[in-house]
């Protein structure tokens, strides 16, 4: 572990951030957009759904190969039948939606502002079950993944395209999460943006940090290190612990609020998920 923390250290020059403190989200997309094109002038927007892979060659296509017969196959496949498997009470998922699964993701994270806080695809999910007498599912992985999976994989396509309303209680959800990612935090004292925007690209030992632009695309993934499908709360809770922080709650006000943010940083950019990663 002292060899990864003195790794990271080294490979982590922290850069001040390219956004203006009290800029509008629609600055601060603008801005974040311009940060990594200038970072990286010979990528494709389009392909930062890529995540890491679009840094090493060599990686990219053995990613590619992977892709042709992914690991998160079965789990789209469990998740298609528990979003179609009737309750106890005979109703199913479908009936707390207003939307159909097909392109389902791109309504998701929103704010909600009868009740004043931002909610989550997962969230729903969740509320879902309790409404109709079931019990809530694990919410970083399980049951919860795989249908996660399966709506993912049809809302492919898709573009992201989060709205922050002109409203105070949204302002400041997308605030807090704005907020979360460039907040240093644990032992190591990174923030989300040390590592996804500052380093993006760079190595830490064997493993190169991917961009935060076009993160959001591509969960739930399945990862080697995991042997499972994932969502993206998990890996939330993970990056906290690597850095040697306490995890928030999988669907907590922290992780929501960075959501908004984080998936509102890469609106245009279209779903791709599930994914695979290392």
């Amino acid at each position: 572990m002292k060899k990864i923390v003195l790794a990271a250290a080294a490979a982590l020059a922290i850069g001040a951030t390219p956004f203006a403190a009290h800029a509008t989200p629609e600055q601060d997309l603008k801005d974040f957009r311009a940060y990594f094109k200038k970072k990286n002038p010979d990528i494709k927007f389009e392909d930062y759904v890529n995540g890491a892979y679009i840094y090493d060659k060599d990686k990219y296509e053995q990613w590619v190969a992977i892709e042709e017969f992914p690991p998160y196959e079965t789990g789209i496949d469990k998740g298609k039948s528990l979003w179609n498997t009737p309750f106890a009470n005979g109703k199913t998922y479908a009936s707390c939606f207003k939307v159909p699964a097909k392109g389902i993701m791109k309504y998701y994270p929103y704010y909600d502002a009868k009740l004043d806080t931002v909610k989550t695809l997962e969230q729903e999910i969740n509320e879902c079950r309790v409404k109709n007498g079931e019990k809530p599912l694990d919410a970083k992985k399980g049951d919860m993944a795989s249908i996660s999976a399966y709506l993912a994989y049809n809302s492919r396509g898709e573009t992201i395209n989060v709205k922050i309303p002109n409203d105070p209680g949204a302002l400041a959800w997308y605030e807090r999460g704005k907020e979360h990612f460039y907040t240093k935090r644990g032992q190591l004292n990174f923030s989300c943006a040390d590592c996804h925007v500052y380093n993006a690209g760079n190595r830490i030992r064997a493993n190169i940090l991917s961009p935060a632009l076009g993160q959001v695309s591509h969960f739930p993934v399945y990862r080697a290190s995991w042997g499972e499908l994932g969502t993206l709360h998990r890996r939330y809770g993970g990056c906290n612990e690597q850095v040697r922080a306490k995890a928030f709650k999988p669907q907590s006000d922290e992780y929501r609020a960075l959501e908004y943010f984080h998936t509102y940083m890469s609106n245009g950019l279209k779903y791709n998920g599930p994914g695979y990663r290392e």
